[in-house]
């Protein structure tokens, strides 16, 4: 059966996990991931370096073991030709001394040579390895090229989304504005005037309906009658004076008329 405590913590570290996975800022994510490309190619360099270290230490061994060979073979070749004179001078002991060390260098040409065929092997391998290892450096490489594109891209790929997530956030946030309830608005106040005037239509025409209205109503006219009346009355006064005013003046322009006629017969005779 397994264990419920065991169990529990693992559920909670994958949910832990789940919930920095979906929070994590991508920038700190594509650096990481930037960070591990670099660090496993230098890991293939440094290793690659080894291989070509080694390959190149070989060589200079086999370069010196040979130089040694070469050398233990003039040596010897050098001793037996002295023993051999003399010898022939009839110095055996020395012949003989020489000829021993003669030996003693055969017998150290002898490891030498044994030694460079042994280096030679590895130096085939260690070449072979090497030009692997050079290989698999430069793919590396090649991949650390195309990672560092890529990331170059998703790095521009995640500022777009963090300015297209802004205009969003943005556009809801005007969406979202709600007016002030301090400010009226425009449709409140029009709505209030059409109201009031709404009211006062109603008011002017319950008023016209009423008993009292239509009373009023005909007080008014009966005060319209009046007035017009009275102002007739003194519109007859006024032409009765203008006529009167007429006839005075013509009578006496007769009188005026008479007097004059008189005083002419009067002078003509």
């Amino acid at each position: 059966m397994a264990n419920p405590f065991s169990k529990g913590w693992k559920y909670l570290m994958q949910s832990l996990d789940t919930k920095i996975e979906e929070n994590a800022d991508p920038h700190v994510q594509i650096q990481q991931a930037t960070e591990a490309a670099r660090k496993q190619h230098q890991q293939i360099s440094e290793s690659a370096a080894r291989v070509i270290g080694n390959r190149n230490q070989l060589e200079m061994k086999m370069n010196r073991l040979q130089q040694d060979a070469e050398k233990l073979a003039g040596n010897a070749r050098t001793a037996i030709q002295q023993a051999d004179k003399a010898a022939a001078d009839g110095d055996q002991a020395k012949a003989n001394e020489l000829n021993q060390t003669a030996e003693l260098f055969a017998s150290q040409l002898v490891t030498v040579e044994q030694q460079l065929e042994e280096t030679k092997q590895l130096y085939s391998g260690a070449e072979e390895a090497a030009r692997q290892a050079q290989q698999q450096q430069q793919q590396s490489a090649a991949r650390l090229e195309d990672q560092m594109a890529q990331i170059n891209q998703l790095r521009s790929q995640v500022d777009q989304a963090k300015m297209q997530e802004a205009t969003a956030n943005s556009m809801q946030q005007m969406d979202g504005l709600v007016q002030n309830d301090d400010v009226p608005t425009l449709d409140s106040v029009r709505e209030k005037i059409e109201q009031r005037y709404a009211q006062a239509l109603g008011s002017q025409e319950l008023v016209e309906n009423s008993v009292q209205g239509r009373m009023t109503e005909i007080e008014s006219a009966g005060n319209d009658m009046r007035a017009s009346s009275r102002l007739e009355e003194i519109r007859a006064q006024l032409n009765a004076e203008n006529g009167a005013n007429g006839a005075n003046a013509l009578e006496q322009g007769e009188g005026n008329g008479d007097g004059t006629g008189e005083a002419q017969g009067e002078l003509e005779r």
